[in-house]
């Protein structure tokens, strides 16, 4: 993760919406491309760099309303657990949610997208889980798959049902869980509206026995496992992730040393989500230590009404370098080619590769890459291309 591969005065031919050719610009080469292509276009990219776009595998950005009421309760003291007691957190979400529209919570997100879109974000993982009732999780999938149709992002989408216990079936969380495998996940596989599936392992949430069963019934209907973990405390999310053939475990405040010895002898991705820890006050996780004993990492937003209303993954990055002492080069690479391994999409995107998907932003004149997460406050992105076409 240390050596991130550059070209100077590099080209960059796109055809057919993939990257076809690159390396350093020459006369001959130029003119080589346009006796084959008659009608290539020549896009200038004025000294700039050309990014491989922001891979972002976590994000919940189908949502009602706002919580700033629970910041402000955080700023006087309360804890996120405290504030989940009272009724606020996910559960909040969930009733707000519950009372939109199919079409508002469309349109809602479609502003999102095109937000994190004009940041530099080329491919989204998007997660249900506030919804917490068979129509309105169902609700929440539908929305993304319209999404994906509408939107020249490439996205994904997870079931998170299992993201808290709704109030009507408190203290019966066997029965809601019964309820998410034999209710919703056969429907979820009939009408195609997932390819993963998440759960929020944590205390007064669902536990490590709990994640593995939910886990074994989405393999069963199609899914792959992801796993909310170690976010507010140590609660078995890791293991239970490794055990379950998870391809990512997401949060990771509290890792353990077992944990990092686990994770680096699996195939399962950890992934960083450093602006839901930085907005809610969390301890950093130990991501310096996990790269230095060999485990590759991830960085995404956790873009969400909650804990990180922001899908800015260039402040992501730059947040990585200065919370967890990620080099520019790791932080990069954690927002590319390794979150798009936590997509299942690195065949495809994260890197500017030939045969892959030509989705890259262009910044303006800068004296390296580093001086994208340096520059933490600035918006750098002056060009997008996605699936080749500027945007």
């Amino acid at each position: 993760m240390s050596s991130l591969s550059t070209v100077d005065d590099a080209f960059l031919f796109i055809k057919d919406g993939l990257i076809d050719d690159f390396g350093t610009t020459s006369a001959d080469k130029l003119d080589e491309i346009k006796r084959q292509n008659a009608d290539v276009k020549l896009v200038d990219a004025e000294r700039g760099h050309v990014f491989p776009s922001w891979v972002d595998s976590h994000t919940h950005i189908v949502f009602a309303g706002s919580r700033e009421k629970e910041y402000e309760d955080r700023i006087k003291g309360l804890s996120y657990e405290e504030i989940a007691l009272r009724g606020g957190g996910i559960l909040n979400s969930a009733k707000m949610l519950r009372n939109a529209s199919e079409d508002d919570l469309f349109q809602a997100a479609l502003v999102r997208l095109n937000e994190i879109k004009s940041l530099g974000t080329g491919a989204v993982e998007i997660k249900s889980g506030y919804g917490l009732t068979v129509d309105s999780e169902l609700k929440m999938l539908r929305v993304i798959k319209r999404l994906k149709q509408e939107s020249p992002l490439l996205i994904k989408a997870t079931f998170l049902g299992a993201h808290a216990i709704p109030e009507e079936f408190k203290n019966r969380k066997k029965d809601y869980i019964s309820l998410l495998i034999n209710e919703l996940m056969p429907v979820i596989q009939k009408e195609s509206l997932a390819e993963f599936c998440d759960i929020f392992c944590e205390k007064n949430y669902f536990d490590h026995d709990d994640t593995l069963q939910i886990m074994e019934a989405a393999k069963n209907y199609g899914m792959i496992p992801k796993v909310h973990a170690e976010q507010l405390s140590h609660s078995g999310g890791i293991s239970a992730g490794i055990k379950s053939g998870a391809i990512s475990v997401d949060h990771l405040e509290f890792t353990t040393e077992d944990d990092i010895n686990a994770l680096k002898n699996s195939a399962t991705m950890p992934v960083f989500l450093p602006g839901a820890q930085l907005f809610l006050g969390l301890k950093n996780p130990p991501a310096r230590k996990m790269i230095d004993e060999g485990c590759s990492v991830a960085l995404s937003s956790d873009f969400n009404p909650g804990s990180c209303p922001s899908g800015n993954m260039n402040q992501m990055v730059a947040l990585a370098c200065i919370l967890y002492k990620m080099t520019p080069a790791e932080a990069i690479i954690a927002a590319t080619s390794n979150s798009a391994y936590a997509m299942q999409v690195e065949d495809k995107l994260g890197s500017i590769c030939r045969g892959k998907i030509a989705n890259v932003f262009i910044t303006p004149k800068i004296p390296s890459y580093a001086f994208l997460p340096y520059s933490f406050g600035s918006n750098l992105v002056k060009r997008i291309v996605l699936n080749g076409e500027l945007q």
